[in-house]
C-alpha cells in the first residue's frame, strides 16, 4: 500500500450504542460545555480498533461531531491514545439533503481523507454517501461499514474492514 490506510470512527451509535447493552459495557457521564451526556462504552471496541489499526497499519481517525471532546471523554475510557479528529462544523449533524442526499460530516471526511484509502464506521452512512464519494474525483478507495445503531460496532463490522483492508493494492 503506498498511502496508510485510515480508520474513521464515528461515536454515537458506532461505540456509543443506541439500545441497551450489558455485558462488558459501562455508563459513564460526559459534561461538554456545561451539557451532560451519557454514553455507553466497551473498553473492548478499543481493543478491537487497536488491533485492526496495527495489523493493518492503519491509522485511527476520529470522524465525529463530538471532535476533541472524543479524545478528552471517549478514548481513553477505551484505552485509545488521543486521535486525529477530522473537523466538523457544528452544524454537522447526520442530516440529508445535500448534493446526493448525503449527511453533512461526509464532504468533511472526502477533503480529510484527500485520496488516501479509508475504512468509515458510522451508523448514519448511506448510499448516498456512497454516491458522494464515488462522484468527488479526489477520493481514493474507501469502505463504508454501516454499523447497527442499536448494537454498536461488532466484531464483523471490524472483520469486514480487515478484510476490506488485506486487498487494498491487490488490483481487482
Amino acid at each position: 500500500m503506498a498511502e496508510q490506510p485510515l480508520l474513521l470512527v464515528d461515536v454515537d451509535g458506532v461505540l456509543n450504542p443506541t439500545g441497551r447493552r450489558s455485558g462488558d459495557f459501562r455508563t459513564y457521564d460526559c459534561v461538554i460545555d456545561g451539557t451532560l451526556y451519557k454514553v455507553r462504552l466497551s473498553r473492548a471496541h478499543g481493543d478491537w480498533l487497536l488491533a485492526l489499526a496495527r495489523d493493518t497499519g492503519s491509522a485511527l481517525v476520529w470522524a465525529t461531531t463530538w471532535e476533541d471532546a472524543a479524545n478528552d471523554w471517549i478514548g481513553p475510557r477505551l484505552g485509545l491514545p488521543a486521535l486525529p479528529v477530522i473537523p466538523m462544523p457544528p452544524s454537522a449533524v447526520p442530516a440529508r439533503g445535500r448534493d446526493f442526499g448525503e449527511m453533512c460530516k461526509t464532504p468533511h471526511v472526502a477533503d480529510y481523507a484527500a485520496g488516501r484509502p479509508f475504512v468509515w464506521f458510522d451508523d448514519a452512512v448511506s448510499a448516498a454517501d456512497e454516491d458522494y464519494l464515488r462522484a468527488r474525483s479526489d477520493v481514493g478507495d474507501f469502505l463504508l461499514v454501516e454499523v447497527a445503531a442499536e448494537g454498536g460496532l461488532t466484531r464483523e463490522d471490524v472483520a469486514r474492514a480487515a478484510e476490506w483492508l488485506a486487498g487494498l493494492g491487490r488490483g481487482t
